[in-house]
């Protein structure tokens, strides 16, 4: 059975009912399970859990140092491109934004790529708009085989591809593939992607499989928070994991919670997640998912990453640039989005350390393979 298959089994506006409508007995009970169902995901995340949040955190944080103790592995975006050709209401890289387009050439991804090195990390991101005619599979292909030597992991944040494309990536030396859905919203995803091969909802929701069947190592999954009713979007995230840690068990899995952030001509929507409501969410992952690693990026404040170190986060980004060449070669190019915590990647070392955990720089070798 496929995901798209148990997808559309699953109403929108019932799910969002039976969130709302669980109460305290509800989450006593998922919080008191060994095992955590999709229906005590959902008693988590609902309002009802808001007066259990202390003891959530303290269940995640237990779990969290029992599977992956007390570390925080550290990696960077690199932004190949803001070439786009879609039309994305929440995205700095629409098409329909009047801005200067930049790919980085092979020089320029190798200037990138030292002055990424030189801030300590070797684990590395590359991201990019979608814009097939340009930042497609060879374009990726020799920008990895440029700084494969260079890092320990590479992971990739592009246009959803067809499984042999994800083949030939892999083959390459690429670790992870992360692709967000967005929002699992059907009508609210229509209305925020018009135009362009994004638009395709079903294309992009079966990504992950296509992943899956190419045998990658590790996929990440999230959906942008803010976009539509959060609690909704991430139990269909949920229910989305769980379907493929079940179907393609040999692969690692990550969640990250990207909260929309302003961009350059885009109007935030207004289905906000309070930083106390995304606390809880990470939580919540957490104890439905042990083994699950979960992300957090510079999109969040200072003081959010700082506390969230010891709540169940086991990756963060640090120094990072949302923009190409953002690092050496064109610092005043378009950011995707606003990035709020502005910190070094030393002076974030600093603070993770100074609570007591260790930073891993690298925590995977392609000898393992």
């Amino acid at each position: 059975m496929s995901f798209k298959e148990i997808f559309i089994r699953h109403d929108w506006d019932a799910v969002g009912a039976s969130i709302e409508g669980k109460r305290a007995f509800d989450v006593e009970k998922a919080l008191a399970a060994d095992c955590v169902s999709l229906e005590d995901f959902k008693a988590l995340i609902s309002p009802a859990a808001a007066p259990y949040l202390e003891e959530m955190a303290q269940r995640s944080h237990n779990l969290t140092k029992k599977r992956f103790g007390k570390t925080m592995q550290m990696y960077a975006p690199m932004y190949l491109s803001n070439e786009c050709h879609n039309i994305c209401t929440y995205c700095g890289y629409s098409f329909n934004n009047k801005i200067k387009r930049k790919t980085l050439t092979d020089a320029e991804i190798l200037e990138e790529v030292a002055a990424i090195k030189r801030q300590g990390f070797d684990h590395i991101l590359l991201v990019s708009g979608e814009a097939n005619h340009t930042v497609h599979v060879d374009y990726f292909l020799n920008s990895i085989d440029l700084i494969k030597t260079q890092f320990a992991n590479i992971s990739i944040e592009v246009q959803p591809l067809d499984q042999e494309e994800y083949e030939k990536l892999k083959k390459a030396g690429v670790y992870a593939v992360l692709v967000y859905q967005e929002t699992y919203n059907q009508s609210t995803y229509k209305e925020n992607h018009p135009k362009g091969k994004k638009s395709n909802f079903f294309y992009r929701l079966e990504t992950p499989d296509r992943v899956g069947k190419a045998a990658m190592n590790k996929i990440g999954l999230g959906t942008l928070l803010g976009l539509d009713d959060w609690r909704t979007d991430s139990f269909f995230c949920a229910l989305h994991l769980n379907y493929l840690e079940k179907k393609y068990w040999q692969t690692k899995y990550s969640i990250s919670f990207p909260r929309i952030r302003p961009a350059e001509g885009i109007i935030l929507p207004e289905n906000a997640i309070s930083d106390k409501e995304l606390v809880q969410l990470i939580c919540a992952y957490r104890i439905f998912n042990e083994d699950v690693e979960l992300s957090i990026s510079t999109r969040e404040t200072q003081n959010f990453r700082d506390n969230i170190i010891k709540l169940g986060a086991t990756s963060m980004s640090a120094g990072s640039k949302t923009n190409p060449g953002g690092y050496s070669v064109e610092p005043e190019s378009l950011e995707q989005f606003e990035i709020s915590d502005n910190r070094s990647a030393k002076q974030v070392e600093e603070v993770i350390s100074k609570t007591g955990y260790d930073v891993l720089w690298k925590d995977w070798d392609k000898a393992f393979s």
